[in-house]
């Protein structure tokens, strides 16, 4: 993908680019609307990419291009934020600034083949690998810590998508064949290696983060603890509350903050116990916790939609081991567990991919996108030679 963007940089600013940089998108196996209430998730990266490749401009100015348009825009990036996947790049200079490690200007090209809208932190890849390509452009040696945050602060503070770490983490932190547990309210991370048999399915249901119910769940998530945090001081974060008490908080709340409460209290169990499965290759295990998890996000969190229901209701009647949403929700795509690498898992997947594909085709008139995942690394320089 370098060579596509190098080729879109010389046709839309007429010479070359002098740095590139590219980051994945990524798959969160379970651990959903956990992040930004300080609980744990379990992404990894995939080997669908973002690549950003940048050359020296006018002071004070971004020119910008895509392949999703081929539109060449200029826009200050300390006046007024623009609209669309711009904003997300003027985020990334503004933070980098903030740091001493913009150039006074820049253009930039951008290329990707991941998939827009499908709950697979498109929009992280694009700021990792924007900050990482205009950081190495104005000579700076940036911390992976700091690439995290700066990434994390051009979307949440400037795109206006209030979003956790994980996404930016995972694309900065990713290895091959690993995904990560992360735990959101200390940055503390585990390793674990992936040796079983997953597939995604694209729905073709786009959502717009900053647009849809996700903000509106955050704030609520807020205030369940606010409300929680005045008879329980000592409590800082919404995945803190103690499992063992799942039961008081539709006394204490009231609907639907107690259902949205529920949900981040038991995926926050949930995700530590699968991952403590995963490191053991306890796939079937696993995939009862992602059963219950897509139950819970449908239930509790009511951020599904009637293709990801389909689909996971399909892969479970076709012997899937676990199948739930991944990402935010209300679109996107689907995770199915087929099992541990060998046995019967090459004949169940097959029976689950045509399963999946006729429902799908049946209820909506076309097919999905059905893709094996395999777990790819993190945000990396690229050459422009």
């Amino acid at each position: 993908m370098p060579h596509q963007a190098i080729a879109l940089f010389r046709s839309a600013f007429g010479g070359p680019p002098t740095q590139a940089a590219s980051a994945p998108g990524r798959i969160n196996l379970i651990g959903d609307h956990t992040d930004y209430n300080g609980g744990p998730v379990l992404p990894m990266a995939l080997l669908e990419r973002t690549t950003a490749v940048t050359g020296p401009g006018e002071a004070g100015w971004l020119g910008l291009v895509s392949t999703r348009d081929g539109r060449v825009e200029r826009v200050r990036w300390d006046g007024p934020l623009p609209s669309g996947w711009s904003a997300y790049v003027v985020g990334v200079m503004r933070e980098l600034a903030r740091h001493g490690a913009a150039p006074p200007g820049a253009d930039l090209a951008l290329t990707s083949d991941v998939p827009i809208g499908a709950g697979l932190a498109s929009s992280a890849a694009l700021t990792v690998a924007a900050a990482a390509a205009l950081a190495a452009l104005s000579g700076a040696a940036l911390p992976a810590d700091v690439l995290v945050e700066v990434a994390h602060r051009a979307e949440y503070e400037h795109a206006g998508v209030r979003c956790g770490i994980m996404d930016q983490t995972i694309a900065v932190h990713a290895r091959a064949g690993q995904a990560l547990l992360l735990e959101c309210a200390t940055g503390r991370s585990r390793r674990i290696a992936v040796r079983g048999r997953v597939i995604r399915v694209d729905t073709g249901t786009s959502h717009e983060l900053a647009a849809s119910a996700y903000n509106a769940r955050r704030a609520e998530c807020e205030s369940a603890l606010a409300r929680l945090a005045r008879a329980e001081p000592g409590l800082r974060h919404l995945a803190d509350w103690p499992p063992s008490r799942i039961r008081e908080l539709r006394r204490r709340l009231p609907a639907p903050l107690w259902a949205r409460a529920m949900h981040v209290v038991t995926e926050t169990q949930r995700t530590r116990t699968a991952a403590a499965f995963l490191a053991r290759g306890r796939w079937r295990e696993f995939g009862r916790l992602m059963n219950a998890s897509h139950d819970s996000l449908r239930r509790w969190y009511d951020c599904s939609a009637p293709p990801l229901d389909l689909v996971v209701r399909a892969a479970r009647r076709a012997g899937a081991w676990g199948a739930r949403l991944t990402g935010a929700g209300w679109g996107g795509a689907v995770l199915i567990v087929v099992g541990a690498t060998g046995g019967g898992t090459a004949s169940r997947e097959a029976r689950i991919v045509r399963t999946v594909d006729r429902s799908f085709r049946r209820a909506y008139g076309r097919a999905p996108t059905i893709t094996v995942v395999q777990p790819g690394p993190g945000a990396r320089p690229e050459r422009v030679i």
